[in-house]
């Protein structure tokens, strides 16, 4: 591997701690970021980089993105070339009392990202996520959600930042020349996860014996994508930059939609109780479904997804019980 490091943003949140573990197997150096706010448990974000000690090719600065003038600094000074860029305001609901939080995170962070990439010498890569929010509340049909899809009606606030970051880094590979990559999650699961995703968050109440509210009426279904095969595409990606000049959008998601009833009964199984189940509508932001069409992944890296989901949901409740334990 080169000598100069990578930069992930965001390497105290899920995705961004799963990324940096990956590289630093394969013998990068890594250069992690994150501001490790309290938008969910700061003590698991804590925990996450305390996974990083003793790892000398590790090196962590707590910043927040959206300070242009030290991100353009830290590349600068650390001569970085190669940026994965996960850190963001996360959640959809979340947005509705608290929608300047997204102003600051997705759309000034990822400018701010950006101009720091377009200053640094020799720039190589931007890999940034997105998010399959920006496809709004697509009927779902055979097929599977298209990048080439239209992504102009996103129903909550932080798909429409989403959707912001994607147009912004359009016109700054064009302005500037420097490759970028947008990656689309679909709702990605885990050991490590976060607590304001529904598996976590039932997991939990299953737990404690409270029951669970599912929305909807339970006539959802998510394209559930399990973190290890998200981490493949992330670095397939990465290892894979466009020509100069060019910005690419990919979906990176599982490419089998469950319904959310079905991923409430595996969820059961995983940890061998029953969930109370409280029945709700509909909520603001939400979206019908979610299914990733994988192909342009799949043909540019060899992405392939390997864990199903009650495999995943295992692995989550096996971590869960040793981290939590059983009742917490």
């Amino acid at each position: 591997m080169r000598q100069t490091p990578i930069l992930v943003t965001g390497a105290a949140g899920f995705i961004g701690h799963a990324v940096a573990h990956r590289l630093l197997a394969r013998g990068e150096r890594v250069i992690g970021v994150d501001i490790v706010n309290d938008y969910y448990d700061p003590a698991l974000k804590e925990a996450r980089l305390a996974t990083f000690a003793g790892i000398n090719s590790f090196a962590f600065e707590r910043l927040d993105i959206a300070d242009a003038d030290k991100m353009k600094a830290l590349m600068r000074d650390n001569n970085i070339v190669r940026v994965v860029h996960l850190a963001a305001q996360g959640g959809v609901r979340y947005s509705i009392e608290n929608p300047f939080a997204y102003e600051r995170s997705n759309l000034a962070g990822h400018l701010s990202v950006m101009e720091a990439c377009r200053h640094a010498e020799g720039f190589e890569h931007l890999v940034y996520a997105s998010s399959s929010s920006v496809y709004g509340d697509k009927p779902m049909g055979g097929e599977g959600f298209r990048e080439d899809d239209p992504a102009n009606d996103p129903v909550s606030l932080y798909g429409a930042t989403k959707r912001a970051c994607e147009l912004m880094s359009q016109s700054y590979a064009k302005l500037y020349g420097f490759p970028q990559t947008g990656l689309r999650f679909f709702t990605v699961y885990g050991p490590w996860g976060r607590p304001d995703m529904a598996y976590f968050s039932f997991t939990q109440k299953i737990l404690r014996g409270e029951a669970i509210e599912v929305y909807g009426h339970g006539q959802m279904a998510r394209d559930f994508t399990y973190i290890d095969d998200i981490v493949d595409g992330i670095i397939g990606s990465l290892d894979h930059p466009p020509a100069r000049g060019e910005h690419r959008i990919l979906n990176i998601g599982d490419s089998h939609p469950v319904g959310l009833m079905e991923m409430i009964e595996t969820l059961e199984k995983a940890i061998g109780r029953d969930a109370l189940k409280i029945m709700r509508p509909m909520q603001p932001g939400d979206v019908t479904a979610t299914y990733a069409d994988v192909s342009k992944l799949h043909a540019l890296t060899g992405y392939k997804p390997k864990i199903m989901l009650a495999e995943g949901l295992q692995k989550f409740a096996d971590w869960y019980r040793q981290y939590y334990g059983t009742t917490a």
